[in-house]
C-alpha cells in the first residue's frame, strides 16, 4: 500500500482497490498519509471523481477508521444532517424536538466549512459549553437528556476529522464524494437507525443547481443504505438565507426565539424543522399528519426548549440558558443597518457571498488556525421579493470594529440584487429522494 500510488490511480481516472481505500483511509487516521498527500488526494477526487464502488469504499474505510456505537435504548436513534447552507441552524432545534418525541439524537457535527456555518461553532457562542465529550460522556447524555449535540471523539472517523480540516483551505469540498464519506462516515459510525438528509441547493450552497443537489442526494441516499441505515433525503431551496441571521451567537438567539415559540421569527427554519422532524418518525412507521402535529407540540408546549436547556447544561453550558440567553450569548461592539443602495425588490440573493462576507467578519475560517469570533454576524436579513426603498436597511451588520462594518456592508449589498417588478420564490423542499 502507498499513498502515491493510490493518489496517482484516481489522477488517472481509475478506481483504488476497497483494500486501497481502507488503507488510506486508516492511514489519514494514524498518521501515515501526510498531509501533502491528504490534500492531493482530495484534489484527485474533485477533479476526476470516485465510482460508486469507491464512493462506498472510502465512506466505510472512513466509518471503520475509529469506532462505530451500538446502542440499547428505549426508542430510536435518529439523526440529521445538512449539507450546508447559509442561516441554516436546523440541528439546534430538531435535537432537542425529537428528543421531547421520544427519540435520541446522539448528533454528530461538523465545523464550518468554506462560506457555510458549523453547528459546532454555533453552540461554542455559548459561554462555558464544550462539545469536546467522551464516548461515555456522549452515551450519558444522550441517554439522559435524549439528545446531545458534541464534535466527533478522537475515536469516531478519525479519518473524517483529518480530511475535513484539509478539505476546508484546499478548495476541495465541493465533490460529491468527498461530501458523501465525510457526513456518512460520521453519521454511520453513530449507530443510527434512520437518517434524514438535508441536500441544499442554490446560491448558498455547495450544490448550485437541482440536477447536482440531486445527484448529491443520490449518492448519500445510495450509500448509507448500502450500508444497512435506513435514510432518506430532502433537496432544500438554498437560494436566501434559511433563517435571518448569519454568525454563530446571533443564530443561536433565533433558535432560542423559536424554541420559545416565537416561529414567526424564521419561518423557513421553522418549517423545514419540522418537516425534516416529522420525515424522520414517518420514517419509524409515523402516520404523517400525527408526526407533524408531534413535532409541533413539541415546540409549543415548550418541551423541546426544556431538553435544549437540559443539554446545554449537561455540555457545561449556562443552566438558565431557557430563560436568559440573551444575556448569555456575547454582543459584538459594532452594530449598524446595511442600507439599500437603490429602490426596487430583491430579486436575487448570493448566499455564498453572504457566507464569506461573516467569514470576512470573523465568524468563520480562511486557515484552519484561525479563532472564530462568535459575536460577528449580520441579523435581520431581507429576503427575496421584499421592496426596498433607497436608504431602507438590508441587515444589520455585528462587527468587532469599523473597517470590519464597512467591508461587510459593501459586501451585502454587493450580493443582494435588487430590480424591477414581480419576484416569485420557489418552494421551501424541491425534491424527496428515497
Amino acid at each position: 500500500m502507498d499513498a502515491r500510488a493510490i493518489i496517482a490511480a484516481v489522477r488517472r481516472h481509475q478506481t483504488p482497490s476497497v483494500e486501497q481505500l481502507s488503507w488510506f483511509a486508516d492511514g489519514l487516521a494514524n498518521g501515515a498519509v501526510s498531509d501533502a498527500q491528504a490534500g492531493a488526494f482530495a484534489m484527485a477526487v474533485v477533479l476526476n471523481g470516485l465510482s460508486d464502488e469507491g464512493r462506498v469504499a472510502l465512506t466505510q474505510g472512513m466509518r471503520d477508521s475509529g469506532d462505530v456505537l451500538q446502542w440499547d435504548l428505549p426508542g430510536p436513534v435518529l439523526d440529521k444532517h445538512s449539507t450546508g447552507g447559509v442561516g441554516d441552524c436546523v440541528s439546534l432545534i430538531l435535537a432537542p424536538v425529537l428528543a421531547a418525541c421520544g427519540t435520541y439524537v446522539p448528533m454528530v457535527s461538523g465545523r464550518g466549512l468554506g462560506h457555510t456555518g458549523g453547528t459546532l461553532d454555533k453552540l461554542e457562542a455559548i459561554p462555558g459549553l464544550s462539545i469536546n465529550v467522551s464516548e461515555a460522556q456522549l452515551r450519558q447524555i444522550t441517554s439522559d437528556v435524549g439528545c446531545a449535540i458534541v464534535s466527533a471523539t478522537g475515536k469516531i472517523a478519525p479519518a473524517d476529522r483529518r480530511l475535513y480540516a484539509i478539505r476546508d483551505v484546499t478548495a476541495t469540498v465541493e465533490s460529491v464524494d468527498l461530501i458523501t464519506a465525510s457526513i456518512l462516515s460520521k453519521k454511520l459510525a453513530a449507530g443510527l437507525e434512520s437518517l434524514v438528509l438535508d441536500v441544499k441547493c442554490g446560491s448558498g450552497a455547495f450544490m448550485k443547481t437541482p440536477q447536482d443537489a440531486l445527484e448529491l442526494a443520490q449518492a448519500l441516499v445510495h450509500t448509507a443504505k448500502g450500508a444497512g441505515c435506513k435514510t432518506a433525503a430532502l433537496i432544500t431551496d438554498m437560494n436566501e438565507p434559511l433563517a435571518p441571521a448569519l454568525g454563530n451567537a446571533v443564530e443561536v438567539a433565533v433558535c432560542m426565539e423559536v424554541l420559545a415559540g416565537n416561529t414567526i421569527a424564521a419561518p423557513r427554519l421553522y418549517d423545514l424543522t419540522v418537516a425534516l422532524c416529522a420525515k424522520l418518525l414517518v420514517m419509524q412507521g409515523e402516520d404523517p399528519v400525527d408526526a407533524a402535529d408531534r413535532v409541533t407540540v413539541a415546540i409549543s408546549s415548550g418541551k423541546a426548549m426544556e431538553h435544549f436547556a437540559r443539554m446545554i447544561t449537561a455540555l457545561g453550558g449556562p443552566p438558565d440558558m431557557a430563560h436568559d440567553w440573551h444575556t448569555h450569548l456575547p454582543k459584538a461592539p459594532i452594530v449598524g443597518d446595511v442600507t439599500a443602495p437603490a429602490t426596487g425588490r430583491i430579486t436575487a440573493i448570493d448566499g455564498e457571498a453572504l457566507g464569506l462576507a461573516v467569514v470576512g467578519l470573523g465568524g468563520g475560517r480562511n486557515v484552519e488556525t484561525d479563532q472564530i469570533n462568535p459575536a460577528v454576524g449580520l441579523t435581520e436579513m431581507i429576503g427575496l421579493g421584499d421592496s426596498v426603498t433607497r436608504g431602507d436597511p438590508l441587515c444589520v451588520v455585528h462587527a468587532a470594529d469599523e473597517d470590519a462594518a464597512v467591508a461587510a456592508a459593501m459586501a451585502v449589498q454587493a450580493a443582494v440584487t435588487i430590480g424591477d417588478g414581480a419576484t416569485s420564490t420557489g418552494p421551501l423542499i424541491l425534491q424527496e429522494v428515497t
